[in-house]
């Protein structure tokens, strides 16, 4: 791979005009087709197979027309204080904000919260429901104005009037902010770290056009695939962490070798086919881990997995065409000082990773190799405490109630919970299958009646219908908020009932809504994480059996990588779900963590930690090959990887850190949680616990029985194939003679 690469280097320095053409021609595609297509959607999380998707699919088999998943809206009413919504003319204002609300070719009914005693009991709020014959993804602009006008025209009369709803929701995406703090915290270290504007610019140049097409891909594909508005955040955040850090690894190594005295088109092709290597490498473990949540069974899982992955492999690709592309028409812009002031001729440096004092990571990893029990004690002790309160980890899918009360949605959630007690928010659906039922209308009284009797259940609303007269459906209100436990424990014992129910009404029911959906995509994603965690480590450990050609080293790096994921998560109930610090992250409202997440996190962060793993530990086992002694060589391999990986897990957590403040639960779970999880990973495993654990075993590290060596594949990721690849061109030969002009 490494000789591939190098060949890849050296033609994009050379062809670099080409190169740089043919990526402003892939971007102009795509930002013309992203020009004419309809955008991302807010798709609703489906999971086929569970029993609220099942019933979902019977309630629009058996009411044909209308999509059991159709857009609401909810205008909300509050009478000012002391005053009652049924009196005078605080009665006549909402009866005529609801009458503007049946009009336009979208809505299919509106309820009077008078008609429909939707009124709380101390008369102070009442609320119309407004029904849409679309999904919520279709609900145009002109719908939802007409929403906000009828509500202005309350507020006008006197009113406190909040809206919410799935039809209220238009979507989000990329903000700009987040993504402008990232690239300025970025910048910030990249200048520290290469101490030039043009090394530092570049990898932020590169990023930017690698985002760019994988953005307008996403958007391109949004409509046919029904892509989400966090689908398209997600592949910003990715693309623009993993795109600097990848330019960043050639860039720095590129430097490295015009240091030690090879041209200018030989240091790219080195640079491509060593960093390179453990770019692909870390892109192929990102993009494996990412389409394998399609095993998940969640649509939506699915698609921002697939969606997130290509914008992974743009991320590489760019890194290793346009990156030496860029460096052909700058050779000497991305250089240090030093090297620029040597004149024709660059002296090549010595390494002083073995003996000497060396850099700082130099000394610091001699520092560990003094105290390598103290190291690694603390830092798994340390990480093992932060993952302690990951074991009272709950999963939900947090709705309005999660948003900041600055929106009319949270005030509306609000509003609706102190005037019709907190269950009103996340009522249960009963979907009553009475076909092969003697009296139909019985036995859905009989089921009605004895939900109506669960301790929980608050109240139950009249059933409704289909033309047939065999399905009925009706909604059973809990006594408790949609993510409180004991609403999951009410959704449990109703079904633990039903065998008994459906035997004395000759009938079967089953329970869905949002809340009883999202109960079931918790459970499921739940029970998927530890088999999906046990599949990425047993992954990472035979990626990294391959690459290194040993058998202890695989066996830390998975579980130095598992140590990082639960602590992070350890981190993120902490403050999202105890409220540990929430003010200080802008969390408005408690609770359990977005299903979605944890499961996501763990496919990004192992191909992260990978990637910190073999560009450290590969200039670890070079010098090792090289002849030098365990120590030595884990000396000499911090002192040339220490900085980088430094600068790249700074630029990582800056840019995931930079999404927290979006509002999306989602984006912003994540952003926190891959921050912390990379901080945990890079620093603390990675940093200490690594070059710990490679001390304490000594020559032990690089064991591998002979057999296993016969039938594993050789990847040359450190470059050692590229002697013979080499032998034609300029610069230093294979046995490190110098003879490089620039």
């Amino acid at each position: 791979m490494a000789t591939f690469l190098y060949r890849l280097g050296r033609g994009a320095f050379r062809r670099r005009g080409r190169v740089v053409l043919i990526w402003l021609g892939v971007l102009v595609a795509v930002v013309v087709g992203a020009a004419g297509a309809s955008g991302p959607s807010d798709e609703e999380f489906s999971m086929p197979g569970i029993e609220s998707q099942k019933a979902f699919d019977l309630m629009e088999e058996r009411f044909p027309g209308t999509a059991a998943d159709g857009a609401t809206a909810q205008v909300v009413f509050v009478a000012p204080d002391g005053q009652k919504v049924t009196a005078g003319d605080t009665r006549k204002a909402v009866e005529d904000a609801v009458g503007s609300l049946g009009g336009g070719p979208q809505v299919a009914d509106v309820e009077d919260p008078f008609a429909s005693e939707a009124v709380s009991e101390d008369g102070a709020t009442a609320y119309a429901t407004v029904t849409y014959k679309v999904e919520p993804s279709e609900v145009t602009d002109a719908s939802r104005t007409a929403v906000d006008k009828a509500a202005d025209q309350a507020r006008a009369a006197g009113l406190t009037v909040e809206t919410g709803g799935s039809a209220m929701d238009s979507g989000g995406g990329p903000g700009g902010t987040a993504e402008i703090v990232g690239l300025a915290a970025a910048a910030v270290v990249l200048l520290f770290t290469f101490g030039s504007l043009a090394a530092a610019g570049l990898p932020l140049l590169t990023a930017v056009v690698g985002v760019a097409v994988s953005l307008f891909g996403i958007v391109l594909l949004a409509g046919p695939l029904g892509l989400s508005a966090d689908t398209l955040t997600l592949g910003m955040m990715l693309g623009l962490a993993v795109g600097i850090d990848y330019a960043l690894f050639v860039v720095s190594r590129y430097r490295e070798e015009r240091g030690r005295g090879l041209a200018p088109q030989e240091a790219a092709g080195v640079a491509v086919g060593t960093a390179g290597s453990a770019v692909v490498f870390a892109g192929v473990t990102v993009v494996i881990a990412l389409a394998g949540l399609t095993v998940v069974g969640i649509p939506t899982l699915t698609k921002m997995g697939l969606a997130a992955a290509g914008a992974v492999t743009v991320a590489v690709l760019v890194a290793l065409t346009v990156v030496p592309a860029l460096l052909g028409f700058w050779p000497n812009a991305v250089l240090s000082r030093r090297v620029r002031k040597a004149g024709t001729t660059i002296p090549r440096d010595r390494d002083r990773g073995a003996g000497g004092r060396g850099n700082l990571g130099a000394r610091w990893a001699r520092f560990v190799l003094r105290r390598p029990v103290a190291v690694l004690v603390l830092g798994v002790v340390g990480l093992g405490a932060l993952a302690v309160p990951m074991t009272s980890l709950r999963l939900g899918m947090p709705g309005d109630e999660a948003k900041s009360t600055a929106t009319t949605e949270r005030r509306a959630y609000d509003a609706l919970a102190e005037g019709f007690g907190p269950g009103f928010n996340g009522p249960l659906t009963i979907v009553v299958d009475a076909r092969d039922a003697a009296d139909p209308r019985a036995a859905v009284r009989t089921i009605s009646d004895r939900i109506s009797d669960t301790d929980g259940i608050v109240s139950v609303s009249q059933a409704g219908f289909n033309e047939a007269d065999d399905t009925a459906v009706f909604r059973a209100t809990p006594s408790t908020s949609p993510t409180d436990e004991k609403t999951k424990d009410l959704v449990e014992t109703i079904r633990h009932d039903r065998p008994a129910v459906e035997e004395r009404a000759s009938a079967t029911f089953e329970v869905t809504g949002t809340t009883a959906l999202n109960i079931d995509i918790a459970a499921k994603v739940q029970s998927a994480l530890v088999p999906y965690l046990v599949v990425v480590g047993g992954l990472a450990v035979v990626l990294l059996l391959v690459i290194f050609r040993s058998v202890l080293v695989p066996v830390k790096a998975a579980l130095g990588f598992v140590l990082s994921v639960l602590a992070a998560l350890g981190v993120l109930v902490l403050v999202f779900q105890e409220g540990h610090a929430a003010d200080l992250f802008g969390v408005e409202q408690t609770g359990p963590i977005m299903s979605l997440m944890p499961i996501f996190m763990m496919g990004i962060v192992f191909g992260l930690a990978m990637d910190y793993e073999v560009f450290l530990v590969s200039r670890v086992r070079e010098a090792y090959t090289r002849g030098e002694t365990a120590g030595q060589a884990v000396v000499s391999g911090f002192q040339h990887s220490a900085r980088v990986v430094t600068a790249a897990a700074l630029i990582m957590v800056a840019v995931f850190s930079g999404f927290i403040g979006e509002d999306g639960s989602l984006i912003k779970m994540l952003g926190f949680s891959l921050a912390a999880a990379v901080l945990f990973d890079a620093f603390v495993v990675r940093m200490a616990i690594v070059p710990a654990v490679l001390a304490l075993l000594g020559d032990r590290a690089w064991w591998l029985p002979t057999w296993l060596g016969r039938l594993l594949p050789r990847v040359d990721v450190e470059g050692e194939g590229l002697g013979h690849a080499r032998s034609d061109s300029p610069g230093p030969h294979p046995d490190g003679s110098v003879e490089a002009r620039v």
